[in-house]
């Protein structure tokens, strides 16, 4: 008898989302993961003091609160394995070292009072595009949790339409093309650019201006999601329900193979030489770069295609600090009361300057001008930390490698403490309300886990020929590795990208698909 019907290679949210589905669905599912803990990028640990819980890669979870895994609680994460979010008002704010701030809230009306300080015009502006995302919403939310359309064919389709012709020129065009047709105050115009800088590329970068609107219209239809009791308490809610319906996860487990019948995935080597068996198929978190080293019977020009794959230049660099107090901003709202958000974008003084610190990290430099971001979340869930304390997370972008040829694991230090100088210029008692904190390197992340290769947390660039079908590759895109049967993949390098997406559902329609299974009819009762 086989040890599993399907075996997952890696705990991380997508693999674990695609396990749960399938053992709902009645199959013995076994995860096997690396680390000595599970989640991958969607962890909470204490990484500083005792009692203080950090998310060491995602803080708030907002592109899967449209997945049907959760809008329709599918497998009962919610109902059953106690998921808890909640959504702040104001889940974005801008600050700028003048004193200025501009917050989006999830009322646009809001948000255009809040605009209107700086420009009447670009308020109306506003609620023009904020009605433009909202109609787009539901043809693009439709396209990010099942497998994507062939790129051809999804073209084809939208060029029939006026609409669709317009979605797809704004899908071509840079964040600061669509910027400078929309606005006219540059704070307004950087406040939306910077939205760019966290799928990881500069608002100069072409084909990044559809993400504008589908970040405001997920923030204004579903919020930001921020779990209570931290990021992994999705992970632990994932996890109960595989282990509910007779599945297993073993951490400390690195595959080192995955081997054939001959034709079709049968199973895995670990590094400890086990052999591990399965009836029905493997899925596995495994990074075009690295699918090659794993899988030996891959098509020689599978693999090459997959080798060749790009990485976001902007890798990530992160600070994570326990605070013996919250942090208190020298801005103040338009009433004079405390900031409360739950991202921080700590902006530079000109939009030139967020755009140069772009540039320059395409060339392999460091930025002039940190672009440092940052949340605090224990505003909206006092459970991550005693009581009066907070804690924050913050991240800038660097190069990976490093032209001055330091070591990161020497310099990452340093580089912290530029980080928390800077934020310094915004905060009143930062940082002498740091009681401790962890950073992590993109060395660091790559360790953490292998789909974070040289510090992309989206696995690989999201540009337009690595995305939709195409993403990892055109012969990857649809989940299935081609000349290994039922070997199947999941991860940030697959369609829709890096993010708390959700995204292994994706992958079990298609096994499900494989399988003979009903992937409608899978829920829990």
């Amino acid at each position: 008898m086989s040890d599993a019907d399907i075996i997952v290679i890696g705990a991380g949210h997508n693999g674990l989302v695609a396990a749960a589905y399938l053992a709902v669905a009645g199959k013995r599912v076994l995860v096997l993961e690396r680390n000595a803990w599970l989640g991958g990028g969607v962890v909470s640990r204490e990484l500083t003091e005792p009692g203080f819980l950090h998310d060491q890669h995602s803080m708030s979870h907002i592109f899967i609160q449209g997945n049907p895994l959760l809008l329709n609680d599918d497998l009962g994460l919610k109902r059953k394995y106690g998921l808890k979010y909640v959504f702040p008002e104001v889940p974005m704010m801008s600050v700028w070292e003048d004193g200025a701030t501009l917050p989006l809230h999830r009322d646009p009306a809001k948000s255009a009072e809040a605009i209107a300080r700086f420009s009447r015009k670009d308020a109306d502006t506003f609620l023009a595009m904020s009605q433009q995302a909202a109609q787009w919403l539901p043809m693009i939310q439709a396209g990010l949790y099942a497998p994507p359309m062939p790129v051809g064919a999804q073209a084809a389709m939208m060029d029939q339409s006026a609409e669709g012709q317009e979605i797809m020129r704004t899908m071509a065009v840079s964040t600061f093309d669509l910027m400078e047709e929309l606005f006219e105050h540059d704070k307004v115009k950087a406040h939306f650019g910077r939205v760019a800088g966290e799928n990881l590329v500069s608002p100069d970068e072409k084909a990044t201006g559809i993400g504008a609107y589908v970040f405001l219209g997920f923030l204004e239809k579903f919020g930001f999601g921020v779990p209570v009791g931290g990021s992994g308490s999705l992970t632990k809610a994932l996890v109960a329900c595989i282990e509910d319906h007779g599945g297993a996860v073993r951490s400390g487990c690195e595959v080192r193979e995955v081997f054939t019948d001959g034709s079709r995935a049968s199973g895995v080597v670990l590094d400890s030489g086990e052999r591990l068996t399965c009836a029905d198929g493997v899925i596995g978190a495994l990074h075009p770069h690295i699918l090659p080293d794993v899988v030996p019977s891959l098509p020689a020009e599978v693999a090459r295609k997959a080798k060749r794959t790009h990485i976001t230049d902007a890798a990530c660099f992160t600070v994570h600090a326990a605070l013996d107090a919250p942090m208190q901003f020298k801005a103040r709202n338009a009433d004079g009361s405390p900031l409360s958000a739950v991202m921080y974008e700590l902006m530079p003084a000109s939009y030139e300057d967020m755009r140069r610190a772009f540039d320059e990290l395409r060339y392999g430099n460091f930025s002039e001008t940190p672009l440092v971001g940052v949340g605090q979340l224990p505003q909206h869930d006092p459970s991550r930390c005693p009581e009066g304390r907070s804690i924050f997370h913050a991240w800038d972008y660097v190069p990976y490698s490093r032209k001055d040829g330091r070591d990161w694991d020497e310099a990452k230090g340093e580089f912290a403490e530029t980080m928390i100088a800077r934020m310094g210029n915004y905060i009143e008692n930062v940082p002498e309300a740091v009681l401790s904190y962890h950073c992590d390197s993109p060395v660091d992340m790559e360790r953490t886990s292998p789909s974070f290769l040289r510090g992309d947390l989206h696995g690989i660039a999201t540009t337009t020929y690595q995305s939709g079908r195409h993403r990892p590759t055109p012969d990857l895109g649809g989940y299935r590795v081609p000349g290994v049967e039922r070997l199947y993949l999941v991860g940030p390098f697959q369609h829709p990208g890096g993010g708390v997406f959700g995204a292994g559902r994706a992958t079990a329609m298609v096994m499900a698909e494989d399988l003979g299974i009903d992937f409608d009819g899978i829920s829990v009762g």
